[in-house]
């Protein structure tokens, strides 16, 4: 068995994802790149062809327990074994709780949670018996810091964070260290192709109609005036993947940093006063 190191990066084909196989492949590791959909591999076979590394690709379906299992046996069967899990598949659902149905909740949780959960647990029991492997779960500040208008999304990070904070005390005493990235703003497929807005909050008779409506205008500016590069992001999760003793958290990007700062020093009533203000909810 080669002593070349094996990943698998789910939501591979844009995003950081794609971002993050490039670079783990660049570094000398054996990288499974997954999607649900291997169709949409193009982008990625051009990244790839241009950065002059060799990915192999698996079909993955994140919310699909069978998928997952399949997934995870076709890596193992092809490479041995997997030692650097990226849970980077994950989208964005906007709206008010009030605005949300159960079902767009649960649909926030199974991919960005359960998805994450699942094949955590599909890969956990090999690292532990190796007594080596990485678990980088691709989190969001908004693991950290809320926001209203997006609490399905917040809540799933949240989730994910106290998740892994406690499986990294779970498994450190097997050499398996899991690892938070919590990226801030940047211009990615998230912002377009992987956000929706639940139902109800484009329904002019929603109580949260008007707010919903300026804080997608006030997004939609900061990602267009964002000169953050996601390719930071990428060398983040590679970094965590291949240094010695990763932290458990990994902040990018100065509003990332700026918010945890703020947050951890103003006083909880006046940070919640400037929360509100920011996003001029008056009610």
């Amino acid at each position: 068995m080669s002593d070349r190191q094996v990943a698998l990066v789910t939501g591979a084909s844009s995003g950081f994802g794609l971002l993050t196989s490039v670079e783990l492949a660049r570094r000398g590791l054996r990288v499974f790149a997954s999607m649900r959909d291997l169709g949409r591999r193009e982008r990625l076979d051009r990244a790839a062809a241009e950065a002059k590394v060799e990915l192999e690709f698996v079909a993955l379906e994140v919310t699909s327990v069978a998928s997952v299992a399949a997934a995870v046996g076709e890596v193992t069967a092809k490479a041995g074994r997997i030692d650097v899990l990226v849970n980077n598949a994950g989208f964005g659902i906007g709206g008010f709780l009030e605005d949300l149905t159960l079902g767009e909740v649960r649909e926030q949780f199974e991919t960005n949670f359960f998805g994450a959960l699942a094949l955590t647990k599909a890969v956990v029991a090999g690292m532990r018996e190796r007594r080596r492997g990485r678990i980088i779960q691709v989190s969001s500040i908004a693991g950290r810091v809320a926001i209203p208008g997006m609490s399905a999304y917040c809540a799933s990070k949240f989730a994910l964070e106290g998740l892994s904070e406690a499986l990294r005390y779970e498994l450190a005493p097997y050499g398996v260290q899991v690892v938070l990235v919590e990226p801030g703003t940047f211009r990615t497929d998230i912002f377009d192709r992987n956000r929706r807005m639940a139902a109800r909050a484009t329904d002019e008779t929603s109580p949260y109609f008007a707010v919903t409506r300026r804080m997608e205008q006030m997004v939609d500016k900061m990602v267009a005036k964002s000169t953050a590069d996601p390719a930071d992001v990428a060398e983040v999760i590679a970094d965590a993947a291949t240094v010695e003793h990763p932290r458990l958290r990994y902040l990018v990007g100065d509003d990332a940093r700026r918010q945890a700062f703020l947050k951890s020093l103003l006083p909880a009533s006046l940070w919640e006063k400037a929360v509100l203000k920011f996003v001029g909810h008056r009610g």
